[in-house]
C-alpha cells in the first residue's frame, strides 16, 4: 500500500469513528452519513454456491438485481435460497409473491431442507402473498387523486407495517405488468416509483422477471432493466435429451464482475453455480 493510499484508509477510519459516535450521540448530519456511505461501500453476499465467485466483491448494498428466465429455469428457488441464506445470518427479508402462495414457497423451501418457520419465527423472514390486481386498484385511485402526479406512495402499496427488510424479492414483475393491461403509463410510474422505494429504505432487491429461454429482452417493458443496477440471466436449454443450465451476471452497475455464461445446476440442496465452467452453447 502506497503512502497516499495509507493516509486515505486513515482518514476514513477516521471520520468512521466521528460519525459512529455522533450516530449514538443523535448529532450526525446526513451530509457526514453520505460521505461515510460512499468511502466505505458494502456488499451483499448471497451464500449461494459459486454465485458470489462471480463478483470481484460481491452486490453493492442497496442495489435492485433483475434475475431474468424462461420457466423452470430456478429463479424462484435462487431467490428463497438468497433468503434462507441471509435470513439464516440475521438479515430481515421479505418474500413478495404475486402467484405461489405462502404455503407453496415454505413448502418448496422444505425441499431443500430450508427451514422457514424457524426463521420466520425469529422475525428474519417474512413471506406474503399479494393480490396482483389490488395494486393495480390501488395504484389508479392514488393517480386520479394525484391528478396525475408521478409521486405516488409505492411502500405504503406493497410493504407490511413494523417490517423494514435487508433484502426484498419480488416475484414477480411480469405478473404484476400483466394485470396493467392497456395501463402502461400507469405500470411505468408505480415501477418507477417502486425502486425509488427501495432505494430510500436501503433494501436490496432481486426482482424475477419472465422470459424466453434464450432472451434479448429481459424484462416486461424493458423499464424495468434500465431503472434496475443489475440482471442475472438464468437459462435453461434443450441439447437433445439434456437440458443445459446456465447462469449470466449481464450488468452489473457500480462493481466489476465476471462477463460469461457459467454452469449452474439445481441439486437437493439448492442452486450451485459452477464459476470456472464456461457454457459455451450458450452464447
Amino acid at each position: 500500500m502506497s503512502a497516499k493510499e495509507s493516509k486515505q484508509r486513515i482518514n476514513l477510519d477516521k471520520i468512521k469513528a466521528e460519525v459512529d459516535k455522533k450516530l449514538k450521540d443523535g448529532k450526525v448530519q446526513e451530509q457526514e452519513t453520505q460521505v461515510l456511505k460512499r468511502g466505505t461501500k458494502e456488499y451483499v453476499l448471497t451464500g449461494i454456491p459459486g454465485f458470489d465467485a462471480l463478483f470481484e466483491k460481491g452486490i453493492p448494498k442497496g442495489n435492485a438485481m433483475i434475475i431474468a428466465g424462461g420457466t423452470g429455469t430456478g429463479k424462484t428457488i435462487m431467490c428463497l435460497q438468497i433468503c434462507n441464506n441471509l435470513a439464516s445470518e440475521g438479515k430481515k427479508c421479505l418474500y413478495m409473491s404475486f402467484e405461489e402462495s405462502q404455503e407453496k414457497l415454505e413448502s418448496h423451501m422444505r425441499e431443500f431442507n430450508w427451514d422457514p418457520k424457524k426463521l420466520e419465527d425469529k422475525g428474519n423472514l417474512f413471506i406474503q402473498r399479494l393480490n396482483p390486481f389490488e395494486i393495480t386498484r390501488n395504484v389508479e385511485a392514488l393517480l386520479a387523486e394525484a391528478k396525475g402526479e408521478l409521486m405516488i406512495e409505492a411502500k405504503a402499496l406493497i410493504l407490511p407495517q413494523d417490517f423494514t427488510p435487508d433484502i426484498i424479492i419480488i416475484d414477480s414483475l411480469t405478473a404484476v405488468a400483466s394485470v396493467f393491461i392497456s395501463r402502461e403509463d400507469s405500470y411505468r410510474i408505480y415501477i418507477e416509483q417502486l425502486f425509488r422505494a427501495f432505494e430510500d429504505i436501503g433494501a436490496t432487491s432481486f426482482l424475477i422477471t419472465e422470459t424466453d429461454q434464450m432472451p434479448t429482452k429481459f424484462s416486461p417493458t424493458g423499464v424495468e432493466e434500465f431503472l434496475g443496477d443489475g440482471v442475472v440471466v438464468l437459462y435453461s436449454v434443450r441439447t437433445g435429451n439434456v437440458r443445459e443450465n446456465g447462469i449470466e451476471v449481464l450488468k452489473l452497475r457500480g462493481a466489476k464482475h465476471q462477463k460469461k455464461i457459467v454452469a449452474m445446476q439445481i441439486t437437493d440442496k439448492g442452486i450451485v453455480v459452477y464459476p470456472d465452467q464456461e457454457v459455451l452453447g450458450l452464447t
